[in-house]
């Protein structure tokens, strides 16, 4: 018999996939690849051997996903369309292998998603399949059938598959780097998202009436310790979620742009992403020339791109890996934050790499350009422009 190997959340989609499949005479390994995600796991083992599945698979990809993805993401200052901080995106990449690997173990031919054909997982998914094991077959039973919510919560009832919270009011996809909120209500994009939909951080006018300061140290271009207090790459991302939701930092309301066209009001939840890559951009600035800066706030929007549309294991990313870690030797330091009221502020840095003098910024200090050296790089500075006014004027 056929045996396909499906990548399950437990959710309405992947649960009536197992279902499908089995109807296609396929043997259903289903894989839960842990995250991060709130969903109680033990629960959706269980639920996947109810629907049908013949063996199932949990995996904590908790630390290498923050380790392996999170913090390139960092190093990268990653946010697609100067907003959103991949979340959902990072974890793909990490699903699909995972899935690969088990399904490599298993020998299964197969392989299969609940995508829709309106996302972009789909992308992110069977790209990353591809990449790595492109003899894989891939199914994707729930976009060949082009079924409505309330056509799969029909099918859903009719055949028995359980399927929990299925009156909520929204549909949410969440890791450790951030929550994805979706609903009929977030639709309208000049509706004011409602503040149920919310779970990380607190309202903004609800926070703390007094500010909190926050001490990161960064080392090669990661965070390692809060307050002087060293973590884990999972710890200290928790930690940071904490600390910034409660002050209602981390809420993301914007229009992006999907891969396959179509444009998407998207609400999301990431306290520790905001804060970490607005730290970490600040020491950048402290560190960096202005040409590595320049070089490096494009290839910034690059990496963003290239993970947002699922080129995770497209050759590019790697080789723009090479260039951000050569540069995030240099970023070290510490960085104080103020956290207020929904709002990030940077108000102090230091790092032992700074490229910075406060003898030279000073103007209570002795060094000054003289006045021929002043006059020399103002002519040279504005040398093209002048000569552009008075060809133009002729």
């Amino acid at each position: 018999m056929k045996r396909a190997v499906l990548a399950y959340s437990g959710g309405l989609d992947t649960s009536i996939a197992i279902k499908l499949l089995k109807d296609k005479g396929f043997q259903v390994i289903t894989v839960t690849v842990d995250v991060g995600q709130a969903e109680d796991l033990r629960e959706v083992e269980e639920k996947a051997y109810k629907i049908g599945a013949i063996e199932h698979y949990t995996i904590d990809a908790k630390e290498e996903f923050i380790k392996d993805y999170v913090f390139k993401a960092i190093k990268a200052n990653a946010l697609y369309e100067k907003a959103y901080p991949l979340s959902t995106a990072l974890a793909r990449p990490l699903i699909a292998k995972k899935v690969v690997e088990i399904a490599e173990k298993v020998g299964a031919e197969y392989i299969a998603h609940g995508c829709t054909a309106k996302g972009n997982d789909q992308l992110r998914i069977e790209i990353s399949i591809k990449a790595l094991n492109p003899n894989l077959k891939i199914l994707a039973p729930i976009r060949e059938l082009g079924w409505t919510r309330s056509q799969e919560l029909k099918y859903a009832m009719e055949h028995g598959i359980p399927i929990s919270n299925v009156h909520k009011r929204f549909s949410i996809d969440d890791n450790l780097w951030g929550r994805s909120i979706e609903g009929p209500e977030l639709d309208d994009p000049f509706q004011e998202p409602p503040e149920d939909g919310f779970l990380w951080t607190v309202n903004p006018l609800k926070a703390p009436d007094r500010p909190q300061y926050v001490e990161i140290e960064f080392k090669k271009g990661v965070p390692v310790k809060i307050n002087g207090e060293e973590y884990s790459p999972k710890e200290i991302v928790e930690k940071m979620n904490a600390i910034a939701g409660s002050h209602g930092v981390g809420r993301i309301d914007h229009m992006e742009d999907r891969v396959i066209g179509l444009k998407s009001r998207e609400v999301y939840e990431a306290p520790a992403a905001i804060v970490f890559i607005k730290a970490h951009e600040d020491l950048e600035k402290l560190v960096l020339t202005r040409s590595e800066l320049f070089l490096k706030g494009i290839i910034d929007m690059y990496w963003s791109k290239i993970v947002y549309e699922g080129l995770w294991f497209d050759p590019i990313r790697e080789e723009l890996d090479l260039i951000i870690d050569h540069m995030s030797q240099w970023v070290n330091g510490k960085v104080l934050v103020k956290l207020y009221k929904g709002n990030v502020q940077i108000v102090g840095r230091y790092s032992p790499n700074a490229i910075y003098s406060e003898e030279m910024i000073s103007y209570e200090k002795q060094w000054f350009p003289s006045d021929a050296e002043a006059r020399g790089f103002i002519d040279a500075l504005g040398m093209q422009s002048l000569l552009a006014k008075k060809v133009r004027k002729k």
